[in-house]
């Protein structure tokens, strides 16, 4: 049986072929598992219930009606305790990208959303709507019809909406400032560049600023800088690559851009805290126990 953390990366091919969003209950992937390409974000919703999860090896609880965000990079398991139910919404950055409603609304809104936070617990009223919502994706998801991709987006986009109204119940100002457009923007370049650019002025240019400027607006959001928060994303996705077995550190470094070995080893230590070889030792830790 597989796990809930057993996302390996598919073959080039197979993952070209597949649909770009996916949604199952969490007892269909507790039981038959689910492959997933190293690209995919995931929501969990926590709709019964009682477990805990574990983001790049920290543990924290869950309750009924969290939903939690798992970024690509990042190292995570669920454990199944208490009869936990829900569902998993898995998709990429190009599913809320590519289509007419355009990428202001949906994709740069749904970065903002979740720039500073990784969960959420949805406010009961709105989670039943939500819930309707999800019915009706999964019913879609199951059927294979023509227009199956569409008519996903389209609903897919309804429950952000949704979501969105439980952030602005306890956001501050209904229209973003300047700063935040630019974290916004920030988060999204790191996510598609990450491997590209390792630099604050890399992202600095794009955005038009300077990149002392970027570092202090970021800073000020999120309490880091903008320099570790790119040093962590090409980090988090060493870790992620570090633990699959028939993975070597020269394949990890040059796949992030690092030409010199040595160089990358001496990242790797100073943006986690440990040596690559200890770290895949303790890679082991992140099977969970159903």
């Amino acid at each position: 049986m597989k796990h809930f953390n057993d996302f390996a990366p598919l073959p080039f091919e197979k993952a070209a072929s597949c649909l770009p969003f996916k949604i199952h209950t969490i007892q269909s992937v507790r039981d038959n598992g689910i492959d997933l390409p190293n690209n995919y974000f995931m929501l969990i919703w926590i709709t019964a219930g009682s477990g805990h999860y574990r983001l790049n090896l920290q543990k924290q609880g869950i309750s009924i009606n969290q939903l939690l965000l798992i970024k690509p990079g990042q190292l995570h398991d669920l454990n199944f305790g208490g009869g936990l139910q829900g569902y998993v919404i898995s998709f990429t950055d190009s599913f809320l990208d590519a289509d007419d409603y355009g990428r202001e609304t949906t994709y740069g809104h749904f970065y903002q959303l979740f720039s500073m936070m990784q969960s959420t617990t949805i406010d009961a009223e709105l989670a039943e709507d939500m819930l309707d919502i999800t019915e009706i994706m999964m019913k879609e998801y199951s059927r294979h019809n023509l227009y199956r991709a569409e008519i996903l987006k389209r609903y897919f986009k309804i429950f952000l909406i949704y979501l969105s109204r439980q952030f602005e119940a306890v956001s501050q100002p209904a229209k973003p400032s300047r700063n935040t457009e630019i974290l916004q923007n920030f988060t999204g370049l790191l996510e598609k560049n990450f491997r590209e650019y390792k630099m604050v002025s890399d992202y600095a240019d794009q955005l038009s600023v300077t990149p002392n400027y970027l570092n202090e607006v970021v800073k000020k959001l999120t309490g880091q800088s903008a320099g570790h928060h790119i040093r962590q994303r090409v980090a988090s996705e060493a870790k992620r690559q570090a633990v699959y077995p028939d993975s070597c550190m020269k394949q990890i470094a040059y796949d992030l851009g690092f030409c010199d070995l040595a160089h990358f080893s001496k990242f790797f230590k100073n943006a986690t805290g440990t040596n690559f070889s200890d770290y895949r030792k303790q890679g082991t830790l992140l099977q969970p126990a159903i």
